[in-house]
């Protein structure tokens, strides 16, 4: 990642970050809601509720099951439609 991107990355993982991880997750399922507007998406809705999962247990196992399926959905689509090639 960019220097400054894992540099914002790394002060909101600090636990200090708590109330600046909340506003920014809620502001982002905000965003995520209103996807139908041309600046903001649907990619704001999962990142919102990875920020507030965070600090909120009761949000912690189904947000990792949903991020665990994800990964495992996101890699049998990539295996499915680009094959790894065999080297010449």
């Amino acid at each position: 990642m960019p220097g400054k991107v894992a540099r914002v990355l790394r002060s909101l993982r600090h636990p200090n970050s708590r109330w600046i991880r909340i506003p920014a997750g809620l502001l982002l399922i905000l965003g995520g809601i209103f996807s139908f507007l041309p600046v903001l998406g649907l990619w704001m809705l999962p990142l919102g509720l990875l920020l507030i999962a965070r600090d909120v247990p009761i949000l912690q196992k189904p947000v990792g099951r949903f991020t665990l399926w994800a990964i495992q959905k996101w890699a049998s689509l990539r295996q499915r439609f680009f094959p790894e090639r065999p080297l010449r």
